[in-house]
């Protein structure tokens, strides 16, 4: 008897977690759908857990989904990435001066261009998704999903963490690991959802004399 209230209460935890999980996912993917326009500011920390190297990077963004997008790094000043509609432009100086590369704006890429459809975008068939936990981001309670892609997926990551605000359930910060070992934590320090976005910082021209490494043909 007291073995089968083990297995029982071993059991219930499990269903209790899963149901944490779907009700998690379900209300981040209603929340997400109705969102046209975001725009805020964020803080990126990047390891290497083969080099040992680690950074932070601080910036603003400007979202109009679901393929236009306006990053501005002000640390480190200078670096950008812009998709604006057709073509994704990655220019960072900062680590790769004297170039900038062009891509198709629809490409999966480390940062991406829908930063939350990329894991809200019919997440079951794509992720097997597991519960991890409550954890706190900036005072705000959320709950975190661990995404690891399903064979055959073309998920640009290895593994990702997301954390999806209690109240709102929205995404306030994710991180990524990619297979040449590098781990990006992108955490939202400020959003506003459905807000006016100017549509000129959508535009990038590259600048005078530097070399557009065209990876879109």
């Amino acid at each position: 008897m007291r073995n089968q209230l083990i297995a029982l209460a071993l059991l219930a935890g499990t269903t209790a977690s899963a149901q944490t999980t779907d009700v998690t996912i379900d209300r981040a993917v209603a929340a997400w759908s109705k969102v046209k326009t975001s725009k805020g500011t964020f803080e990126q920390m990047v390891s290497n857990s083969l080099t040992g190297g680690s950074a932070t990077a601080r910036g603003s963004f400007q979202q109009e989904r679901p393929n236009r997008l306006a990053i501005r790094f002000t640390e480190p000043a200078g670096d950008a990435i812009v998709a604006d509609g057709k073509v994704l432009w990655v220019y960072l100086p900062s680590s790769a001066p004297g170039q900038v590369v062009k891509r198709p704006a629809t490409e999966h890429s480390a940062v991406p261009i829908d930063f939350a459809g990329e894991f809200l975008d019919a997440p079951r068939a794509k992720y097997d998704i597991a519960d991890g936990g409550k954890q706190t981001v900036d005072g705000r309670a959320t709950h975190v999903l661990k995404l690891v892609p399903k064979k055959g997926s073309s998920a640009p990551f290895s593994r990702a963490t997301v954390w999806v605000d209690d109240e709102d359930a929205i995404v306030r910060q994710f991180e990524i690991a990619e297979s040449n070992g590098v781990v990006r934590r992108i955490r939202l320090l400020t959003i506003a959802l459905n807000a006016p976005v100017d549509r000129a910082t959508f535009s990038f021209t590259p600048p005078k004399g530097v070399k557009i490494v065209d990876q879109s043909r």
